[in-house]
């Protein structure tokens, strides 16, 4: 039976020290696409952002954005936010909801629609896509501590299946070995 746990541990050490080694790659790997495709995107930081001037890269810096970007669209509206905004644009330049009430485009023949309304969309948009990149790089961070811990915790178990199930002949106290008895 001793035999059995012996194997077994073992085998444990392997599958626990080859899943770390997974995660690790994989996290590193995600890090790396992450980091890639925001850099792709050549965002630069604002004056009034936390990151001026600087290339947008990683997942912390692109949820930075994100902020500057939700402050910059607030401004524009008013403070406003897309749900509290009307749909369309009245002869007065005002935002209402009520189709009848809205302007006519002359061109269109079409409701004149609320252009900040529709910024909101785009901003959205945007700032959810960066926060996705931070949320991403969280994710391949997370798995590159979890490869990590795997990895020592199987080689730990490994150590302990080969030291403590070792027949007594193989042994060692105190750099000893210890006689069969």
């Amino acid at each position: 039976m001793s035999k059995l746990f012996r194997y077994g541990g073992i085998a444990a050490s392997i599958v626990l020290v080859a899943f770390g080694i997974g995660a690790l790659y994989m996290g590193v790997n995600g890090r790396g696409y992450v980091r890639d495709n925001l850099a792709a995107e050549k965002i630069v930081g604002t004056d009034d952002s936390t990151i001026p001037g600087q290339l947008v890269d990683t997942g912390s810096e692109a949820q930075a954005f994100a902020e500057v970007m939700r402050k910059h669209t607030l401004e524009a509206t008013g403070g406003q936010t897309y749900s509290e905004m009307g749909r369309f644009l009245d002869a007065n330049g005002k935002a209402t909801s009520d189709e009848k009430a809205a302007a006519i485009d002359p061109k269109t023949k079409q409701p004149v629609e609320n252009g900040l309304r529709n910024m909101w969309v785009n901003e959205t948009a945007l700032a959810t896509a960066l926060n996705t990149a931070y949320f991403a790089e969280q994710v391949a961070t997370f798995a590159i501590v979890m490869g990590f811990a795997l990895i020592l915790a199987g080689l730990g178990f490994g150590v302990l299946s080969l030291k403590t199930l070792a027949p007594e002949k193989e042994r060692v106290r105190g750099g000893v070995a210890v006689p069969a008895t």
